[in-house]
């Protein structure tokens, strides 16, 4: 389909030591950057933010849209934005990823990320940052690319969920994310794609909520709530998704919720 490529040199490795923080918009608790501050080492770490999603041909130096990183301390901050892959595809345009110790990824439309990065050196550099044990993080866009499903990447509109660019960064493998889940009255779109594609699991994030994973496992924070989207787990009601507060986890290897500590009531297996 339109604006995949070739991905054939971009490949998962084994145990990244990194963190990935995908947030679902709204950004009001800056409690949510300064953990990604803190996981890139600290306010003088070396950070790289990303507006490409934003869709604008030119973002300046001091583009004003990473006034929340620096109104959290961060001191050492470069934008990173264009929509050429040819550019993207060239070591001068990806040196500050090579020293970069975290990623942020802010909010738009997702396909303009993987019409522009899909495949090409930016793609690796980020793979190398979250492989040596960096932070990728997201908000918005921004958190929807940083799945390998790429839920509302359609050109046309974003309320088509399975549209002409399905492929994401595929940091988190076989998954796809969705955005502004209950701001937006989202919470059964991801739906659609779980049922076309039951080997996926789909997570939808709400505004002022992330997921921050780590080793394997997800873990809640921020505000409201995380949806998980497993065609072989339901509730006990019959319901297709279930709901994980501030502090509750997920095993992305067995898909097995904890509320804290304890596991998930009311969480049964079923046929996909």
């Amino acid at each position: 389909m339109g604006g995949l490529k070739e991905e054939a040199a971009i490949r998962q490795p084994e145990a990244p030591a990194g963190t990935l923080i995908a947030v679902g918009g709204g950004l009001e608790i800056g409690a949510l950057l300064e953990l990604l501050l803190s996981k890139a080492g600290g306010v003088d770490a070396p950070l790289v933010v990303i507006p490409t999603a934003g869709g604008e041909p030119y973002y300046p130096p001091d583009w004003g849209g990473q006034r929340e990183l620096l109104e959290v301390g961060a001191r050492n901050v470069t934008v990173l934005h264009t929509l050429d892959p040819r550019v993207a595809d060239t070591e001068e345009f990806v040196r500050p990823l090579r020293e970069a110790t975290g990623v942020w990824i802010t909010g738009g439309r997702q396909w303009h990320l993987a019409n522009a990065y899909l495949g090409t050196r930016v793609h690796q550099a980020l793979w190398d940052i979250y492989r040596r044990g960096g932070v990728i993080g997201g908000t918005s866009a921004g958190a929807t690319i940083l799945g390998s499903y790429l839920a509302r990447g359609d050109t046309q509109t974003n309320t088509i969920m399975m549209g002409d660019h399905e492929q994401g960064f595929g940091f988190l493998e076989d998954v796809a994310i969705d955005q502004h889940l209950l701001a937006r009255n989202r919470h059964f779109d991801l739906l659609e794609i779980v049922r076309a594609k039951p080997h996926l699991l789909g997570i939808g994030i709400d505004e002022n909520t992330a997921i921050v994973v780590r080793d394997g496992t997800l873990e809640v924070a921020g505000k409201t709530y995380v949806t998980i989207y497993d065609p072989g787990r339901s509730i006990d009601s019959g319901g297709e998704f279930y709901f994980l507060g501030a502090g509750d986890r997920l095993d992305l290897g067995t898909r097995r919720p904890t509320r804290g500590k304890r596991p998930l009531e009311r969480v049964v297996e079923r046929d996909a």
